[in-house]
């Protein structure tokens, strides 16, 4: 298996010098998934944790129900990347068949080859309600976001999502090139650890679009905290399938966008309210 990040020589500049050196830089693989030899969709992915890239693109893309329907599950290096062969029993099979999905995207593109304007905002069942949370445990467990991001603090240039309780604190955190591969690797290792989404925070260093909402939704995620902004479509998607949806989450606060009874923020006079912006198309 190939790592997930190599060594490469450089010319720096600062200042009115230069010098050689050497810069630390994440790879970026073509990953085949493969359901029974056939290839389903190709990622470029970083080459790490791919068994739950696997079993966890297929939960969110709702090929399986359950991480046991993988029958089989192989990492292979071929010559062109690495494939994920993975065998499923023919009733699986048959509704893969059925769907005719064809994906292929740079860093993990959620949305490549649909069919359709309304699979793109496809609705899924709302989510349980789960639990409320303080303000504090927000903070609590965005503190652990960072120093646990490996591969970032080497290279500066990966995703991570994580999933966080306040009784166990940061239980997986998972990289990647691809901010959706990042989430489907996370999604894995709590499917293949039978752990459950609904007891706890998903944690986001990237920006939070409609496709990480609605894969956060097929896992059954109530609660999505990001560092970064949602868009439009986001709020609203997250909004209907009662996902809490907080961004913008910083050491000194953070912003609730959809579904705020998870959260207790105490008082709050703030009352939400939607903008147009001045910009033109």
């Amino acid at each position: 298996m190939r790592h997930p990040a190599i060594q490469t020589p450089i010319i720096a500049w600062t200042g009115e010098a230069s010098r050689r050196g050497v810069r630390c830089v994440p790879e970026e693989v073509p990953v085949a998934l493969t359901y029974n030899r056939a290839t389903h969709a190709v990622m470029l992915a970083s080459p790490m944790d791919l068994e739950d890239f696997a079993v966890g693109f297929s939960l969110s893309e709702g090929i399986i129900r359950d991480a046991a329907e993988i029958q089989a599950l192989d990492i292979v290096t071929v010559q062109d990347g690495i494939e994920c062969r993975m065998d499923l029993p023919p009733e699986r099979l048959d509704t893969l068949t059925r769907r005719q999905r064809r994906l292929a995207g740079p860093s993990g593109c959620g949305l490549c080859g649909l069919d359709s304007l309304a699979a793109a905002v496809r609705a899924f069942p709302r989510v349980s309600a789960g639990r409320v949370f303080s303000v504090e445990a927000v903070h609590r467990a965005l503190q652990t976001l960072s120093p646990a991001q490996a591969l970032n603090a080497a290279t500066r240039a990966v995703h991570a999502a994580g999933f966080w309780t306040p009784e166990k604190g940061l239980v997986a955190l998972r990289e990647d090139v691809g901010r959706h591969n990042a989430l489907d690797k996370l999604a894995g290792a709590l499917a293949r650890g039978r752990l459950a989404p609904v007891d706890g925070l998903l944690l986001l260093s990237s920006r939070v679009s409609v496709e990480m909402v609605q894969k956060a939704a097929a896992l059954g995620v109530p609660v999505i905290v990001a560092v970064s902004a949602p868009t439009a479509l986001a709020i609203q998607v997250a909004d209907r399938a009662g996902v809490t949806l907080i961004g913008v989450a910083r050491e000194d606060g953070f912003e609730v966008f959809t579904n705020l009874q998870r959260i207790d923020v105490g008082p709050c006079s703030v009352s939400a309210r939607t903008k147009t912006t001045g910009f033109a198309n």
